[in-house]
């Protein structure tokens, strides 16, 4: 079995992929900043060697690569990199010291799609600091994973939901008074004809994709993966879905893309970026070379994290 280093192991992931890791053998390394708590209790944890470290104050002194290095892991997963000079920098301390090393990238790395479900040979066209540092990241990884030998792989995270998270909305956005409203019969406005897409993804379905990558490296080396669920939902499908949760009849209007924006007040912005991407992607890569299948749905995705958020009150159901 294998050392690993879990780079943001307490995040949403971690919270799933770290227990997975243990539970097969693994001696798990759990790097974070000490501020974060595993979203659910497992057992596992007992066994997990956590290691405190704060990433940017050490990149400034030029030390988190070195560190990360001198834990001797056979392979890290890096779920908190974000532009090219932080990946750059641990790089450079693990060539020729690990196995592997997992890039968390995201979906974000394009802007807007010109076929669905989109593919990996998409050429990425982000349009936001986020996107770009997360493609240019994944560009020169894979560019060293072929010029060098460097093993590194690239996922690509939808919209990642579940239990203790606040899930993207039919609104495209997290506020959570969007189900209350729902669970209340109210009505929800739309943009245009409800058909943009969100494209969520379980945490421990992305945990899953991790462990698939890792038992098969050698397929995985030098290429870039979406980790998203079997499908994308339309705002419409997911709204009506959402209002017969609750057993309410969908009471769904429509208002032009700007008009509705505006009345969305100050979730206006993060509404925005995921609207105009309408994101829909397509596992079939993962599917193929990896094994990888989805255990949730991205509706069954959503029903567990709202379930949770019901239980501590965030949304009421009237």
């Amino acid at each position: 079995m294998a050392r690993i280093v879990v780079i943001g192991g307490s995040g949403h992931v971690g919270t799933y992929l770290v227990p997975r890791l243990v539970e097969l053998g693994h001696d798990v390394v759990n790097v974070s900043r000490g501020e974060a708590r595993p979203y659910r209790p497992h057992q596992a944890w007992s066994a997990v060697e956590t290691v405190t470290l704060d990433r940017i104050a050490e990149e400034s002194r030029g030390r988190f690569g070195p560190a990360i290095a001198g834990l001797r892991p056979d392979i890290v997963v890096d779920m908190i990199a974000f532009d090219p000079g932080s990946t750059r920098h641990l790089v450079e301390a693990l060539r020729g010291q690990v196995e592997h090393y997992l890039f968390c990238s995201s979906i974000w790395v394009y802007g807007r799609l010109f076929a669905v479900p989109s593919t990996e040979t998409d050429p990425p066209n982000p349009i936001d600091s986020y996107g770009r540092g997360k493609a240019e990241s994944e560009a020169w990884l894979v560019h060293e994973a072929r010029r060098s030998g460097f093993p590194a792989t690239c996922f690509r995270p939808g919209h990642i939901v579940g239990e203790g998270w606040h899930p993207i909305t039919p609104q495209g956005n997290t506020n959570p008074e969007t189900f209350t409203r729902i669970a209340r019969g109210e009505e929800l406005v739309l943009p245009n004809l409800g058909l943009e897409m969100v494209h969520h993804v379980h945490a421990d379905d992305v945990a899953q994709w991790i462990v698939c990558a890792i038992e098969n490296r050698a397929a995985t080396i030098g290429e870039v993966f979406n980790t998203v669920s079997a499908q994308a939902l339309t705002l419409r499908g997911y709204a009506e879905a959402v209002y017969r949760w609750f057993g309410q009849e969908p009471r769904i209007s429509f208002a032009p893309y700007e008009t509705w924006i505006a009345e969305l007040g100050d979730w206006a912005e993060s509404t925005r970026g995921h609207v105009i991407r309408s994101s829909c992607h397509s596992i079939e890569k993962s599917r193929q070379r990896l094994g990888y299948n989805p255990r949730y749905s991205s509706l069954e995705a959503v029903h567990q994290s709202v379930q949770a958020l019901i239980a501590d009150g965030t949304v009421s159901l009237g």
